[in-house]
């Protein structure tokens, strides 16, 4: 009996987290293998966003209907983000997981990773404001993009040369839509031969992390990982499940089937733009076409997480509540305002979520060295809350889809 590549990586996945336990820092040594095997992800994931939302905005053939379909997908994406951040905020107080944590584990938390936290604090700092990050989505460079894989910098040039290639004549344009057409087909079949080496870089990725980071620090910190972790799964599978079958008219049941190996990629790798290719095959394989799924996945995957800002909402009412802060009602207003406006533009990379979180928190006035804390754990949950950035752009694909099908069909 053959077995199915998602079992294949499950069990890499399962084989990896059994090593990290039993050899601790000695599986270090295979970290290299998932290292390749993201590199190889990566590598690709330029090209084919390019590649094939220019592809997809030239598909849709219709500057109005480009309209309809971009404002109806940002709609989405904040709605959703804003209810994220509402069910990680109500968790949050319901449960108050930063009350009650002992005095000398808050001191060796801080002692432990006060280094790192004052690095991503750095980082954050260097951050852009909203405004610059407006106006630098037009690259002054387009290759300095393409070579610093500036994505949104790529995504507006994609989008843009997909507009004009509608505008000008099908016998001048036909020609390159072909070509692009093949250049995907390319990008998604090599997607297929990286895929082969999948379970062997799940499992080396994973191996190391639990060899790296153990799962001692996980029970220190249990209430706030369960708050956060329960949060996810729950806005996860409850909302993406209901706006699949209400909006998007399918069985979620075919849905998460078909999400299941871009799900144990992004919870492998940490990363929604190196499961991007996964993602947009697996819808295409339940129905959705690609002049949807082209444009919506790779533009979610910049602009949208919906894990990320449920996160935010959770560590900043923790961090708070362990400082004794009492955030209030317009102190939590603010975190929903601040963490949407994080989330535009943040990289679907590993530790995208902290430098955003730190953000929030010096808005709040609430002290940032306290993301020493949650460091932690942070490789864990965000393993997890990449999962929810995943499902979300996936399933915004399929109700998109099922919008403008109705609007064709009225048309008609």
């Amino acid at each position: 009996m053959k077995i199915k590549l998602h079992t294949k990586i499950f069990i890499g996945l399962v084989l990896g987290i059994f090593a990290g336990l039993v050899f601790r820092e000695k599986v270090l040594v295979i970290e290299p293998v998932g290292t390749v095997f993201l590199n190889l992800i990566t590598m690709i994931v330029v090209p084919l966003v390019f590649v094939s939302l220019m592809l997809g905005t030239a598909s849709l053939g219709d500057i109005k209907k480009l309209g309809r379909i971009g404002a109806k997908t940002s709609v989405y994406f904040v709605i959703t983000t804003i209810i994220a951040i509402c069910v990680g905020l109500s968790l949050a107080n319901v449960v108050k997981p930063g009350e009650g944590l002992p005095d000398n584990v808050q001191a060796q938390l801080l002692e432990n990773y006060e280094t790192r936290a004052q690095d991503g604090i750095k980082r954050m700092e260097e951050k852009p404001s909203i405004i610059e990050i407006l106006v630098n989505i037009v690259p002054s460079n387009p290759v300095k993009a393409f070579i610093d894989g500036n994505m949104l910098q790529i995504i507006f040039m994609a989008i843009l040369f997909g507009i004009v290639l509608t505008l000008i004549p099908k016998e001048k344009s036909g020609f390159l839509v072909k070509m692009l057409d093949a250049l995907n087909d390319i990008f998604i079949q090599v997607v297929h031969i990286v895929m082969k080496i999948a379970p062997y870089g799940v499992l080396a990725l994973s191996a190391s992390v639990i060899g790296r980071f153990g799962v001692d620090i996980l029970f220190t910190l249990l209430k706030y990982c369960i708050v956060v972790i329960g949060g996810l799964i729950l806005y996860g599978i409850t909302f993406n499940s209901l706006s699949v079958s209400l909006l998007g008219r399918m069985n979620p049941l075919i849905f998460f089937r078909a999400a299941k190996e871009a799900i144990i990629i992004a919870f492998s790798t940490s990363s929604s733009m190196a499961t991007l290719p996964v993602a947009m095959e697996s819808v295409e394989h339940i129905g959705v076409k690609r002049e949807y799924s082209s444009f919506v996945i790779p533009l979610g995957s910049t602009v949208n997480m919906d894990g990320t800002a449920l996160y935010q909402g959770v560590s900043a009412v923790f961090i708070a509540q362990i400082y004794g802060i009492n955030l209030g009602l317009t102190g939590q207003v603010m975190i929903v305002l601040m963490a949407v406006m994080a989330s535009i533009g943040a990289a679907g990379v590993p530790m995208a979520g902290i430098i955003a979180l730190a953000l929030v928190l010096k808005q709040l006035g609430i002290p940032l060295e306290g993301i020493a804390l949650i460091l932690g754990v942070e490789r864990l949950l965000d393993m997890v809350r990449t999962c929810v950035n995943v499902v979300g752009n996936m399933a915004c694909s399929v109700v998109i889809q099922e919008l403008e099908e109705k609007t064709h069909k009225r048309k008609a």
